[in-house]
C-alpha cells in the first residue's frame, strides 16, 4: 500500500510539471545535452618523431567525448583502400603525445590495412580540456570510447571491427575502457602499467597505507597552494640529467623523451609533466576491477625483463575466456619506446585481431 501511494504521488507530481509547462507557468524544460565540438588550433606541419609513410594517407581529425572535451587525432588510412576497413584507436604512453609512439603505432598499423587514429588524451597535446595537464582514469577511459564513437560513424570503417591499443600507462586505461565498452572488439595493452596500482602501492607494491595517507595530505595542501596562486604547479617530466645510478628504465625514459629521438614540445614527459594534483583520483580508483568481465579479445604484450611486467601478468590473470593472450618476449630489456620492437609486436597484433 505504501509503495503504491508513493508511486501515485510521483506520477501526480510529474503530471503537474507537464501541465505547468503546457500552461506557460514559467517552469522551463531542461536544455538539450548537445554534442558541441570545440575549434582546436591544430598544426599543419608534419612534426612527428617518425618519418611519414608513403603507404598511407594522413589527416588531422577531431571528436568529442561525453564530458564535452574535444580531442585531436591523426588519422592514417591505407592508400588505395576499398570498402569498410577494420579500425584501431591508439594512445599512450602516459604523458606522451600522438606525435611520439602512438602515432608510429597507428601509422604502421595503417600500412597493414587498418584505418587508425592516434589521439592526444583530454587536457594534453592538441586536445582540449581545462585546466591543462590533468589526468583522470575515468575521463581517459572515456577518451577511448569517444574514439570508438568517432570511428563507428566513418563511412569507410566497419563498426563491428574496432579495436584499441594502449601503450604503457594507457595499457591499463585501455583495459578499463574495454571492460565498459563492448563495441571494442579487440584490445592490446603494450608494456602496460596499472596506473592506479602503482600510484597506490608504489613500484613493486612496496608502498604502505601510511605512505598513501601522507600522499593524500600532501596533495590536499598542494590544492590550497594552487588555489591561492590561481594556477596548478607542475610536478616535472622525465629527469633532466641521465645519471648512472638511475634505474635502467628511467634511463630509457630519458633516452627517448629528452633526446632528439623522442623529444616533442607538446609532450608532458619531455617537458614539465603533469600537475602535482593531476593524479589525485588514481589513489582511490580500481583500474582493473572489472577486467574479468571483458568478453572480447585481449592481448597483453610484455617483455620478460620490463620493470612493469608484474602488472601485465596480474592484468592477464584477471581476464577470462579463451580469446585472451599473454604474449611475452624473452629479451634482456624492452624499453617502452623501442621502435625496432614495434614491428613484430604489431605483426602479432594484426594476426591476433584478424581472428575476431
Amino acid at each position: 500500500m505504501k509503495k503504491r501511494t508513493i508511486l501515485l504521488m510521483f506520477l501526480g507530481f510529474n503530471a503537474l510539471m507537464v501541465s505547468a509547462q503546457d500552461k506557460g507557468l514559467g517552469m522551463k524544460k531542461y536544455e538539450e545535452a548537445k554534442i558541441v565540438k570545440q575549434e582546436l588550433q591544430l598544426t599543419g606541419e608534419w612534426d612527428k618523431k617518425f618519418p611519414k609513410s608513403n603507404k598511407v594517407e594522413h589527416k588531422k581529425v577531431t571528436f568529442v567525448n561525453r564530458y564535452g572535451i574535444t580531442l585531436a587525432a591523426d588519422m592514417y588510412v591505407p592508400k588505395n583502400a576499398q570498402g569498410k576497413l577494420p579500425a584501431i584507436a591508439v594512445s599512450g604512453p602516459f604523458g606522451a603525445v600522438k606525435e611520439q609512439s602512438s602515432g608510429l603505432y597507428a601509422q604502421q598499423m595503417a600500412e597493414r590495412g587498418f584505418l587508425t587514429i592516434a589521439f592526444d588524451p583530454s587536457f594534453t597535446g592538441e586536445s582540449g580540456g581545462q585546466p591543462r595537464y590533468m589526468s583522470s582514469p575515468d575521463i581517459n577511459s572515456e577518451d577511448f570510447s569517444a574514439a570508438v564513437d568517432f570511428l563507428s560513424v566513418q563511412d569507410n570503417v566497419n563498426a563491428e571491427r574496432i579495436g584499441i591499443i594502449g601503450i604503457c600507462g594507457w595499457g591499463g586505461i585501455a583495459l578499463n575502457a574495454a571492460a565498459n565498452d563492448p563495441r571494442i572488439k579487440a584490445t592490446v595493452a603494450g608494456t602496460m602499467y596499472d596506473l592506479t596500482r602503482v600510484s597506490q602501492n608504489g613500484y613493486f607494491d612496496q608502498g604502505t597505507a601510511e605512505q598513501r595517507y601522507e600522499m593524500r595530505k600532501a596533495m590536499a595542501q598542494q590544492r590550497i597552494e594552487d588555489y591561492k596562486r590561481g594556477r596548478y604547479e607542475l610536478q616535472g617530466g622525465v629527469v633532466e640529467e641521465r645519471k648512472e645510478d638511475l634505474p635502467w628504465f628511467v634511463k630509457d625514459y630519458f633516452d627517448y623523451y629528452k633526446t632528439e629521438r623522442g623529444y616533442h614540445p607538446r609532450s608532458l614527459n619531455s617537458n614539465g609533466g603533469w600537475n602535482k594534483v593531476g593524479g589525485l583520483s588514481m589513489l582511490s580508483f580500481p583500474m582493473l576491477y572489472m577486467a574479468g568481465e571483458i568478453r572480447n579479445a585481449v592481448m597483453i604484450l610484455h617483455g620478460d625483463k620490463a620493470h612493469s611486467f608484474y602488472m601485465g601478468k596480474t592484468a592477464y590473470s584477471k581476464l577470462t575466456g579463451d580469446n585472451k593472450e599473454l604474449l611475452v618476449y624473452m629479451v634482456q630489456a624492452i624499453p617502452t619506446f623501442t621502435t625496432g620492437w614495434i614491428k613484430f609486436r604489431l605483426t602479432d597484433w594484426q594476426s591476433f585481431s584478424l581472428k575476431i
